[in-house]
């Protein structure tokens, strides 16, 4: 590893065709299409950001209330709520195209059958403002689905993948969804498909019963776990699959820290995402950044790259001499 400590790091990373001026995004459905968080939040300091989901129709959600904390994390049951992909470009992608010049956007796109998927993605092919897709795939509150999700189904993963590949030559990531027996064979049937990326992970299924109540807390009784509690399964989904798969990874799941971020890049993505972190401080992935740029000044990195995968690489060797603890 690479230069003089106390030299700064380049963070950036060269991925899907485009220069990330750093490695970390929002994730998607935690930060809307970007003018929702631009007030508190400069974008432009970020590696990019993947918006909520985009289905065909409009979608009202679903019952409120959406959203439980608990000691490690939050659970929420948003239902894919959304203006719809005509909507989108007439209201959303316009603010892109005049706000956002340096983060990268991928539009998150979400559907009941594979036709939703590629209808979304065919309406919103001419449009300019974002570099790519993120395949939502995995989504445990979509109350529309008359199956299980396309995540968990490897056959119709497959298609889905393989359908959107043929709509569009934009970048395509799919988020995978974790409560899967192998999730580093679903990553290979993805790059297998066509996908160029893959994002893990997505939120797990979980529920909080109000013991006052003696009712489910969300109103709609079940939602996805996310948050701190998540971050060792997300390590690990990631370690899985950088075994099995050559394209890039983006791993998601519990970052609250430059040092969370780091686990992720050790154990083989090239790009994290932060979101439940951003609901208790809007500016956290601003602290992440930071911590990373410290971790990597401490040990004289050239490059954050060098970090990509290290963990597997150097199994069995010696740590640097002089890990530094990081303060966000």
């Amino acid at each position: 590893m690479g230069s003089p400590k106390g030299r700064t790091t380049d963070l950036r990373q060269t991925l899907f065709g485009a220069v990330f001026q750093n490695p970390l995004l929002l994730a998607s459905g935690t930060c809307g299409f970007g003018e929702e968080v631009a007030g508190v939040l400069d974008l432009e300091r970020l590696g990019g950001f993947v918006t909520k989901a985009v289905t065909v129709a409009p979608r009202e959600g679903n019952a409120a209330p959406r959203v439980c904390e608990f000691d490690a994390g939050m659970l929420n049951s948003i239902g894919l709520a959304n203006p719809g992909v005509n909507a989108v470009c007439r209201q959303k992608l316009p603010w892109i195209r005049a706000h956002v010049r340096h983060a990268r956007v991928f539009v998150n796109v979400a559907g009941q059958r594979t036709e939703d998927y590629v209808r979304v993605i065919e309406v919103l092919d001419g449009e300019e403002g974002f570099l790519g897709y993120e395949l939502n795939v995995s989504c445990p509150n979509d109350r529309h689905l008359r199956r299980l999700p396309f995540g968990l189904d490897a056959d119709a993963l497959a298609q889905v993948v393989a359908s959107a590949r043929a709509a569009t030559r934009r970048p395509l990531l799919v988020k995978l969804a974790p409560n899967v027996p192998d999730i580093a064979e679903m990553a290979r049937i993805t790059e297998d498909a066509g996908a160029d990326g893959v994002t893990l992970i997505n939120t797990f299924p979980g529920l909080i019963i109000d013991p006052t109540t003696q009712r489910p807390a969300l109103g709609a009784e079940t939602g996805g776990v996310s948050g701190p509690a998540i971050r060792p399964m997300g390590v690990h989904a990631v370690w899985c699959a950088r075994a099995r798969i050559s394209i890039p990874i983006v791993g998601v799941g519990g970052i609250t820290s430059g040092e969370d971020a780091v686990q992720y890049l050790l154990a083989g993505a090239s790009l994290v995402q932060i979101g439940t972190a951003t609901f208790a401080d809007p500016r956290a992935a601003l602290r992440v950044v930071a911590g990373l740029q410290r971790y990597g000044r401490a040990l004289g990195l050239q490059s954050i790259g060098e970090l990509v995968g290290a963990a597997a690489r150097e199994r069995g060797s010696a740590p640097p001499a002089a890990v530094p603890a990081l303060s966000d």
